[in-house]
């Protein structure tokens, strides 16, 4: 595969894009994205990994955010690029060749760990989503902290991994990817999530490791043969939301293979704690610290809690981001401590269970939803008056999008439902619509979500 990351790297510097250029990679999980990702890397110029279920209008968005010069695409997202002003080569196509076949010089200075690698969007603390910067620095320090796992090792040289969670995401691009290509290990992608060809794939090529999320598992422990297919399998690991407990507990009594869970998010190249550190996993819990990682749980006052009572997590350490993109914004503080808004309460032992988000930020299925953006494009539906967006438990996705609308007569859910998938990806549209005649509001007008989940009987995660 090296000749061809350098096929792509040539590539880049033949059409005279200068080190630091922005380049998006709009790609399923193929050999093609992980060329790119690496080709781009090894060019000195910046990733920009976008999800593929992106619509024009995000994506002509985020690629004027980051000033993007050039977009890697699978032809399948043709119609979602077409409409944007950004230079783009489809994978496969015969401009796809001529680009690859270069041979222009790459660079041969050492690579500078605090240059930018990648330009990850993310929702932040607020507002519409920025670009978080990810240094060489930041995600090769997760890397070496993943990799001083011992007990188990996270990975090894000797492992074969299943990757079917999208490249794109922080979760499998740099903690699976990454870490795939440090210890030299072995990949198997998969563009979509079937359980039974999931299985399929891991009986057929003996996988060692599962990098999965909680919608995986949950398919999974209604499968015929999972036993059986899992026989190989040594770790099992979780992430991008809450497990259920009685998933894990299914999977350790009739599987004989426990599920790892961990906690991370983009900004810190993502992954802070991980129950591996612990040595067991313990259900709804996710872990310690990993190695070279410092973390506090501290009160709104910014004093550290005392034992055994809530606090929101502030994490320390070289895998920490620099800031959202472009000036660095709502980076670490003078001291390298972020405050990630999330908070949890650590047990005797010191692991953290998470009890709470200070953000709106809704997650489906790992994925994060920013309730402001989804709130943005309903009310650009003609008839539309005001909406409030929240998230909600559900039994597949961890949660999902409910939107509240108060609309003109004629109006109706299903208006709404259509209207969403042709402004937003999939993930990000409501799954539940309710048409009501008012929404709750505080005294400086603003709608008060609180008093919302107390009068219609909301529960979040």
């Amino acid at each position: 595969m090296e000749w061809q990351v350098r096929a792509v790297a040539s590539g880049l510097v033949a059409r005279g894009l200068p080190p630091g250029s922005r380049v998006g990679v709009l790609q399923r999980n193929t050999l093609e994205f992980v060329t790119s990702y690496f080709g781009i890397l090894r060019a000195g110029m910046v990733a920009v990994p976008l999800n593929t279920g992106y619509t024009t209008a995000e994506l002509r968005l985020m690629m004027a955010d980051v000033d993007a010069a050039l977009i890697l695409a699978d032809p399948q997202v043709r119609d979602a690029v077409q409409g944007l002003e950004v230079d783009t080569i489809y994978t496969g196509t015969e401009d796809w060749r001529r680009f690859t076949v270069g041979s222009s010089p790459l660079p041969t200075e050492p690579t500078d760990p605090e240059s930018l690698a990648v330009l990850m969007f993310t929702s932040g603390t607020s507002g519409r989503p920025k670009a978080a910067m990810l240094t060489h620095r930041a995600l090769n320090a997760n890397l070496e902290q993943l990799g001083a796992l011992s007990d188990p090792p996270g990975m090894t040289a000797d492992d074969v991994v299943l990757c079917v969670l999208p490249l794109f995401h922080i979760y499998a691009l740099n903690a699976t990817l990454g870490l795939v290509a440090r210890e030299r290990a072995t990949i198997v992608l998969l563009d979509r999530f079937d359980p039974a060809d999931a299985l399929a794939a891991i009986r057929k090529h003996r996988v060692t490791n599962v990098a999965g999320a909680p919608p995986m598992y949950i398919a999974w422990s209604a499968a015929e043969g999972l036993t059986q297919a899992l026989e190989n399998v040594r770790l099992l690991v979780s992430g991008a939301a809450a497990l259920p407990r009685n998933v894990m507990e299914q999977f350790e009594t009739l599987v004989g293979v426990p599920i790892w869970e961990g906690y991370g998010m983009t900004e810190c190249s993502p992954v802070i704690t991980a129950s591996l550190v612990s040595g067991a996993p313990k259900p709804g819990f996710v872990g310690r610290a990993l190695p070279g990682i410092e973390l506090e749980l501290r009160d709104q006052d910014g004093e550290v809690v005392k034992e055994g009572d809530p606090g929101e997590i502030y994490v320390r350490g070289d895998n920490v981001f620099t800031g959202y993109w472009p000036e660095g914004s709502g980076g670490p503080d003078e001291d390298g401590w972020f405050a990630t808004g999330d908070v949890a309460i650590a047990d005797p032992d010191g692991d953290l269970r998470l009890v709470d988000r200070r953000r709106d930020l809704i997650i489906v299925s790992g994925f994060n939803v920013y309730p402001r953006e989804v709130e943005d494009a309903l009310l650009h539906l003609d008839g539309v008056v005001e909406v409030a967006v929240m998230g909600v438990t559900h039994p597949y996705t961890g949660e999902a999008v409910k939107a509240f609308v108060v609309a003109e007569p004629g109006i109706t859910s299903d208006n709404v439902l259509e209207f969403a998938r042709s402004r937003l990806a999939r993930f990000k549209c409501p799954t539940i619509v309710e048409i009501v005649e008012d929404l709750p509001h505080s005294v400086t007008g603003k709608v008060s979500k609180g008093r919302l989940r107390e009068t219609q009987g909301v529960v979040s995660l």
